[in-house]
């Protein structure tokens, strides 16, 4: 039992423990500070009284509340606190009593100068997260548990790896392509095992998310839309003369992270239906085998294209309704950067979508239909998948 797996989990947790190494050297950077914080905290804390209401007759809001606060957190907990709440869509709250906010205060000896900076709403993300994750395992069972193991860890290597490779003035492009590439196999690796399967479907991931990014490339140099064109490009300019990163390349590491999803449903999705048809037909030919794989990708291909022209349309809908109340003229929307970055967006990775289809297919007919060591051709199995 201990030789079985330590054959089967010794490499990866090898290779988990290299990459955690990795990872805690990677995080350790200096920031260089943007903005001076020194005092400045987030702390907790309920609302107790509105002691004065900005609510017009109309019902908007105008101007300050002047709320209590009890705090729960920090060097003034269990003390109460008079502030103010702007009660504005982008910062403050519109208070009422008993409402967990959060408070931005600043301290200088005796005098406090604080005010609501939102509503406290960790525990409710948290909680739908928690629930979330809940669910996927309950619904999904072993599989569901490795998939929500897949998602943490995905997660944690945007906000652990990616980003600070970007940080330390790596190429955001090549940093996205490392991420998603190791993301990719990880993920793969859970849900199918270290099979035929799971090389075939991370190599046809991999190849989706290279070839969207050489198509928004393509697009960026013939269209002028690039990285610099995105509306906070003054404030990334900051991040430009200070730290030295690359702010030019965010926008399509960002593209490739947002299509690896697309690319892995694809590439598991094909890589799993020809498994079942070499199961089913030990002695297809590669001929008949890409061509069932070709039939079962373009059932796919409109739909998740599909599914990414929506998801960066949606992104964008506030835009749009703009753009269609103020009436604009077609050389004006079709010419304007956002719309510019919205429609490369969705038709790179659209395109990689498309393309991984055949790259993954292509891919399983010559790994599928390889000969068995010691076997005639004809008498091997199609595929020791699983």
């Amino acid at each position: 039992m201990n030789g079985h797996f330590v054959k089967r989990y010794g490499v990866p947790l090898v290779l988990l423990a290299l990459f955690l190494v990795f990872v805690v050297w990677l995080n350790q950077v200096e920031k260089v500070p943007l903005v001076s914080r020194e005092g400045q905290t987030f702390e907790k804390g309920v609302v107790t009284e509105i002691i004065q209401d900005n609510i017009q007759p109309g019902g908007t809001r105008v101007g300050e509340q002047v709320v209590r606060v009890r705090m729960t957190s920090g060097e003034l907990k269990g003390e109460e606190i008079v502030t103010t709440s702007s009660s504005g869509f982008l910062f403050g709250a519109p208070c009422v009593e008993g409402m967990r906010v959060v408070i931005m205060q600043s301290l200088a000896g005796d005098t406090v100068v604080s005010s609501v900076y939102s509503q406290d709403r960790e525990f409710q993300v948290l909680a739908f997260a928690a629930i979330y994750l809940i669910i996927l395992c309950i619904v999904g069972g072993w599989q569901g548990i490795k998939s929500s193991l897949s998602l943490v860890f995905t997660f944690a290597s945007i906000i652990w790896v990616y980003l600070p490779m970007v940080y330390r003035g790596g190429s955001p492009f090549w940093s996205a392509v490392a991420v998603c590439a190791v993301t990719t196999v990880v993920s793969m690796w859970l849900l199918g095992g270290a099979t035929m399967k799971t090389l075939v479907a991370t190599a046809g991931t991999v190849a989706g998310v290279v070839l969207s990014g050489s198509f928004a490339s393509a697009f960026s140099f013939a269209t002028g839309v690039t990285g610099w064109n995105v509306s906070d490009i003054e404030s990334l300019m900051t991040l430009w003369n200070t730290s030295g990163i690359q702010v030019g390349g965010l926008l399509f590491s960002g593209l490739l992270i947002s299509s690896l999803g697309a690319m892995m449903d694809v590439g598991m999705s094909i890589a799993s239906s020809m498994t079942e048809i070499c199961a089913q037909s030990p002695g297809i030919s590669r001929r008949e085998l890409f061509q069932s794989g070709m039939r079962v990708g373009r059932d796919m291909m409109g739909t998740n294209s599909n599914t990414l022209i929506l998801a960066f349309a949606g992104s964008s809908v506030s835009m749009l309704v703009l753009d269609y109340a103020y009436d604009l003229p077609w050389l004006q929307i079709i010419n304007s950067n956002n719309i510019g970055i919205a429609i490369m967006e969705g038709l790179s990775g659209s395109f990689g979508v498309v393309l991984s289809v055949p790259a993954t297919v292509a891919l399983a007919t010559v790994l599928y239909t390889l000969p068995q060591k010691n076997k005639p051709a004809a008498e091997a199995p199609a595929i020791q998948a699983e």
